[in-house]
């Protein structure tokens, strides 16, 4: 009798995929059928009837709250391991309320991702990228995009309080699905001190769309104490490679940006999903209020004229946290305001336009 109540939690507790799996609990061998029904991936892509978007922030949404079931078990395996009795008890209750907050991100999530899919659509994220549509010579471009541009040797230095972000095109290329990618290389420093250190890897298209095919991210963080206090690897969250675990390109800028359009950056799901909407390709201080809002005049008047790309960004992984990007033709991106703090990131330098020694002082 015990040995059957065991099985039957066991039926209850688990989601397994496939016709049947076969479990061990206390010796006894239990058979557990697969769950049918909404759990077929293929039954819930049918069942919304081509709403393929609608459909994968349902399967996120479960793979979410799949994940803070194994995220609460594992904290309660750990406040096993407690010896003290109070210490062991609040544990418990963390991680209660842990599980509980995550519950409710899942939920936001899940309603942001569902919002969006009203401004993307519904069709399938599958893009066309053959290698026939890219250059592979990034010394002789067929359409250079002046918002993006990858001039080897391009270099940009950008500050927000006591961090600076080096960004610079170097002359190394990645070939993914056969595309030939160009290595932009982004080191954050803060007070002097690595805090994230990225290789971009951005595809120029004929046709002058510029394609994000990945990005290798490195996350340090420095520890009192240590001798010497070197910058100590604690995260490679983000990281991404279209054709590694079913990652697909998307867009980083477009050839001929159109206001009001919606479009994907990165499609790496539950990892790295950012999402841009053009706002204006007009941009000029003075003319939008709402677009000047926490934007530095000088360096807008400086660099633009009625004709910079002003973009929403947004990450479907963090409801809530949206950034504007400003973007002049020629030199790319210059400015990025934090919507959600009114911070901003600032262009201090470059080295490839005669704008670039007319910038404002840092």
């Amino acid at each position: 009798m015990l040995l059957r109540t065991g099985c039957e939690t066991l039926r209850a507790g688990r989601r397994i995929a496939g016709l049947a799996s076969v479990l061990v609990l206390a010796g006894v061998i239990c058979l557990v059928p697969a769950r049918s029904g909404a759990d077929e991936p293929e039954d819930d892509a049918r069942s919304g009837q081509g709403k393929y978007c609608s459909a994968t922030a349902r399967a996120i949404f479960r793979a979410c709250e799949h994940e803070v079931q194994d995220d609460y078990w594992i904290a309660v395996a750990f406040c096993i391991n407690v010896s003290d009795d109070a210490k062991r008890a609040q544990c418990y209750v963390d991680a209660k309320a842990s599980r509980r907050e995550s519950k409710q991100f899942c939920e936001v999530q899940r309603a942001g991702r569902l919002d969006a899919c009203k401004s993307l659509g519904e069709d399938r994220y599958d893009p066309d990228f053959r290698p026939a549509l890219f250059d592979d010579d990034y010394a002789h471009l067929t359409n250079p995009n002046p918002y993006f541009p990858l001039g080897i040797g391009n270099r940009w230095e950008y500050r927000s309080g006591t961090e600076t972000d080096t960004v610079e095109v170097v002359n190394e290329t990645k070939l993914i699905a056969g595309v030939r990618c160009i290595v932009v290389r982004d080191i954050v420093k803060d007070n002097g001190r690595s805090v994230e250190e990225t290789d971009d890897w951005y595809a120029q298209a004929k046709d002058g769309n510029v394609w994000y095919f990945g990005e290798e991210v490195k996350n340090y963080e420095t520890f009192r104490g240590d001798r010497p206090r070197r910058p100590e690897l604690v995260s490679i969250d983000g990281s991404f490679k279209a054709g590694r675990d079913s990652a697909k390109p998307g867009i980083i800028f477009r050839a001929s940006p159109t206001a009001g359009e919606v479009y994907i950056e990165e499609f790496s799901l539950g990892n790295a999903e950012d999402v841009t909407e053009v706002l204006s390709t007009t941009y000029a201080f003075g003319n939008d209020p709402e677009l000047d809002r926490f934007v530095p005049q000088q360096l807008a008047e400086l660099l633009c004229a009625g004709n910079c790309v002003v973009t929403r960004n947004f990450s479907l992984l963090e409801p809530g946290i949206v950034d504007r990007k400003y973007y002049s033709p020629g030199i790319g991106f210059f400015l990025e305001v934090h919507l959600n703090t009114g911070e901003t990131v600032d262009l201090v330098r470059c080295n490839f336009d005669p704008r670039c020694n007319m910038l404002p002082a840092p």
